[in-house]
């Protein structure tokens, strides 16, 4: 009886190490229908190793430690009708463990297999909505240079030529007409500005250098790069680009004389999983924090602007994870993961 404790107590660890499981199973099993030979119930400890070695992927294993305790209850028994047909029974129960170990091993991989085609086909659809949408701004801009940008030069020429004009004669030069020279002008530098964003797509540096330029700018910036920095995938390089520089915009206009610390995570290189049924690199990530201790309330919810769209659209489409929000104790905090996968 103690031996038949102990095969089952050893079960508690079936899912740690399922082989040394199964052979302690199998030893002490063996050894207890050796010395009392009794029904085929003994073998349920057995029965329940065999079946975890086999749906974690050790079908040899499970089999022979079956067939040895299949041996040892042939061998040890009596040589009557009734004990042939317990041992028939009992070959049938360890058939049955196997085969259900290894059906269970299957459909855990379909199941997983199914997830990873459906976050593979939502990652191929987001990707597919950024890439309508870069097309859209590609648009967008190619109108607004078509039409407003001539019309406004018009206006800010006639303006222009008509102040000259003016001047050249003595007389005194209508504020109206300076009003509309001077708003010409400003709106042809804004609508320069808004064309470059809208058919900006390759960053134009680093994240160290946005933080160069914006220290430049007078903002307080702090930079922190942790983990084994490596050259990132083209998307994932391009999106930390415009979140660091979307986060120190939003600095710069909303936080008022504020301290700002960006911090870059890159991870390890590879990190091993280890699981009782399967052994693989699960990806890397990126994490990217920007802080800032300016005036945002966080009673206030932010309300989303096209920055804080356009980051969440980039993060998304990478699968990854994005999160902009008041901090608790004043100040206005950035939070990005995105996935690595294979660097290059």
């Amino acid at each position: 009886l103690v031996l038949v404790v102990l095969a089952s107590a050893a079960l508690a660890f079936h899912r740690a190490a399922p082989r040394a499981v199964l052979a302690a199973a199998t030893v002490l099993g063996t050894a207890y229908v050796v010395h009392a030979h009794p029904g085929p119930l003994s073998a349920l400890p057995v029965l329940g190793a065999v079946h975890t070695a086999a749906r974690v992927g050790h079908r040899g294993v499970a089999a022979a430690g079956g067939a040895v305790f299949l041996a040892g209850y042939v061998a040890t028994g009596p040589g009557t009708q009734h004990a042939a047909e317990r041992a028939g029974l009992l070959a049938g129960w360890f058939l049955c463990a196997v085969v259900t170990g290894l059906a269970d091993r299957n459909w855990q991989a379909y199941l997983r297999q199914t997830e990873q085609r459906a976050l593979e086909a939502e990652r191929t659809r987001e990707e597919a909505a950024l890439r309508r949408a870069g097309e859209e701004r590609l648009r967008i801009a190619r109108e607004l240079h078509d039409s407003l940008t001539h019309s406004i030069s018009i206006v800010k020429l006639q303006a222009g030529v008509a102040v000259h004009l003016a001047r050249k004669r003595g007389d005194e030069v209508p504020p109206a007409l300076l009003a509309i020279q001077e708003a010409s002008g400003e709106a042809m530098r804004e609508l320069r500005s808004a064309l470059q964003v809208l058919r900006a797509d390759e960053p134009a540096g680093t994240p160290a250098l946005l933080v160069e330029r914006a220290r430049a700018a007078g903002l307080a910036v702090e930079l922190t790069v942790t983990g084994d920095e490596r050259p990132l995938p083209r998307a994932v390089d391009r999106a930390a680009y415009r979140i660091v520089q979307e986060a120190l915009t939003n600095a710069a206009r909303h936080a008022g004389p504020a301290k700002v610390r960006v911090r870059i995570d890159y991870g390890t290189r590879n990190t091993t999983d280890h699981t009782t049924d399967h052994t693989g690199d699960r990806m890397g990530e990126l994490t990217i924090g920007v802080d800032d201790d300016g005036a945002a309330d966080p009673d206030r919810p932010p309300v989303p602007g096209t920055g804080l769209t356009g980051m969440h659209e980039r993060v998304s489409a990478l699968g990854g994870t994005l999160r902009a929000a008041p901090r608790a104790e004043g100040g206005f905090s950035v939070r990005a993961r995105l996935p690595l996968g294979d660097t290059v």
